[in-house]
């Protein structure tokens, strides 16, 4: 039974999914979930990745949190479209509450729609949003065993991003093995080392972005 419960609740929450996927499409606006673990910097990509991409590219966030408006309110100060979303306990953001923040957005005037995901490594991998990527950010800080312990995560991500980079001095991070694991869960998955700190790999972070929303509108995957 409560296999069944499990198959409903997410075949239902696909079906959202795809209507917020078709939305975004009718208005041009590619979406990526931004998903991690508490603290391993998916706002401060948000903010440097606004930074680089201010005056380039039309960009809107929705924050998602358990609660507190604290990322929504940093984002809104570089003048861009944010839509908070508290959870109230829930570990997850799902596509009803991205629907319902859609409906908040001035999608007309977005190109690219960051979603920060509450900090979890395991249910948001379930959830479907309607996003066109996925993207794990894992710091260093947080040690390189994550794959091993969050296999799924790792399976449906299209980018990983090690952040943090600036302190591999000072921790034991094995990046290559924690690269090679991740290859071996997905072999198509892209990996780039970035500090929000000093800047370090934010602009090939930033490039890749441009890249898939220019390859997307070319083959009308999307739009």
């Amino acid at each position: 039974m409560e296999v069944k419960v499990l198959k409903d609740i997410l075949g239902a929450n696909e079906q959202i999914a795809e209507r917020n996927r078709q939305l975004l499409g009718s208005n041009n606006v590619f979406a990526v979930n931004l998903m991690s673990s508490p603290g391993a910097g998916k706002t401060s990509l948000i903010l440097a990745t606004i930074k680089r991409l201010k005056g380039k590219t039309k960009i809107g966030v929705i924050e998602g949190d358990v609660s507190s408006s604290l990322d929504a309110e940093m984002v809104g100060k570089e003048g861009v479209p944010v839509v908070q979303i508290n959870t109230g306990g829930a570990c997850h953001l799902d596509a009803n509450m991205i629907s319902n923040a859609l409906g908040n957005m001035p999608l007309q005037d977005i190109e690219l729609l960051l979603i920060e995901n509450v900090g979890n490594l395991i249910c948001p991998a379930s959830f479907a949003l309607g996003e066109h990527r996925k993207v794990i950010i894992s710091s260093v800080p947080e040690g390189d065993d994550k794959p091993f312990k969050y296999p799924l995560m790792f399976h449906i991500a299209d980018v990983v991003l090690i952040n943090k980079t600036d302190l591999s001095p000072y921790l034991k991070f094995d990046t290559e093995a924690f690269s090679q694991a991740i290859k071996r869960i997905n072999a198509k998955i892209e990996i780039f080392q970035i500090s929000c700190a000093t800047g370090q790999g934010i602009q090939q972070w930033v490039s890749w972005l441009l890249t898939q929303m220019s390859f997307l509108r070319g083959t009308k995957r999307i739009f």
